[in-house]
């Protein structure tokens, strides 16, 4: 897959070998390789919705890299405050920039953003949608811990509904006939759809209720927090709220081996004790989100080939 000039907006646009150039690339870029390649290059971050590790580190990977950074965290002091659409917020911005990152949340307008834009436009999330970066620095930190994904035992913990990083990494790893475990109360199990997806790719799809009912030994728990911001009615979320939380005890029952992963922020679905434990993968995780944004943003903008 040639990357210049190309949008990233879903998982879905994406195929194996995309996968492994990302891969390839940003553990290049981690080895020390492609310093200043983005030197006279300027990232746009347009975030209508709040982020702390995605915001960041694309700006941390740009500037690395030897570029510069514009953009608003927040709409209060901008021009959408005064009624300004989408449409004319993103043509704006894209005279003034090499490339958009956008998070949205409203599902859609990150593909709508790549429509009307005339530099590429990076999806960093838009609503319980999409969110292809986080899938990739996902796919990287598991590769530095297994050579073959096909062969990872993976088990999804928590909000399944609503996660949009579930929803991406989930679909990618069905790429590679990964087996998993969806584990989510039934008011926020996986979609349907997106299920048979994933059992049409070739993986197996167990789903239940219960952590500690798992009759395989995983490889890896990937844990996501219950979304309160994405209820409609706060009593549903009441319902679900602190139904799970992975404990030291949780691991040692899961087989003390497994790794534990999360896209953060977490609430209280991990506990802080299991942060001390060498299998505690989120925050070495989140670090990775620097390379892997190095190397989507140098492949975007042609300065990688």
């Amino acid at each position: 897959m040639d990357f210049k000039g190309k949008s990233i907006i879903s998982i879905r646009d994406v195929d194996t070998d995309a996968f492994d150039m990302i891969i390839t690339t940003a553990r290049r870029i981690k080895e020390g390789e492609f310093a200043g390649c983005l030197k006279n290059k300027l990232l746009a971050t347009l975030f209508f919705e709040p982020s702390t590790r995605t915001r960041l580190s694309f700006e941390s990977a740009m500037r690395y890299l030897g570029g510069e950074v514009i953009g608003f965290s927040g709409t209060d002091y901008t021009s959408v405050k005064k009624g300004e659409t989408l449409t004319d917020t993103v043509i704006t911005v894209a005279g003034y920039c090499d490339v958009i990152v956008i998070r949205h949340p409203v599902e859609g307008a990150a593909r709508l953003a790549s429509e009307i834009s005339s530099v590429p436009v990076i999806n960093a999330g838009d609503g319980a949608n999409q969110h292809p970066t986080q899938t990739f620095l996902d796919f990287f930190t598991l590769s530095e811990f297994f050579p073959r994904l096909s062969d990872v035992r993976i088990g999804f913990l928590g909000d399944l509904k609503y996660g949009r990083t579930v929803h991406s990494l989930a679909y990618a790893l069905s790429l590679y006939k990964t087996p998993m475990w969806f584990i989510a109360p039934d008011l926020l199990k996986m979609p349907a759809f997106l299920t048979a997806e994933i059992k049409e790719n070739g993986s197996t799809a167990h789903e239940t209720e219960d952590l500690e009912g798992v009759n395989e030994k995983l490889d890896v728990l990937y844990v996501t927090r219950i979304q309160k911001e994405r209820f409609g009615d706060m009593q549903e979320y009441e319902r679900v709220a602190g139904c799970y939380r992975v404990t030291n005890k949780i691991v040692e029952t899961l087989g003390n081996k497994v790794k534990i992963m999360h896209p953060l922020p977490r609430v209280d679905e991990i506990a802080r004790e299991v942060d001390d434990l060498e299998n505690a993968l989120y925050f070495h995780q989140a670090h990775n989100g620097i390379p892997v944004r190095q190397a989507v943003l140098g492949l975007v903008l042609g300065a990688i080939r």
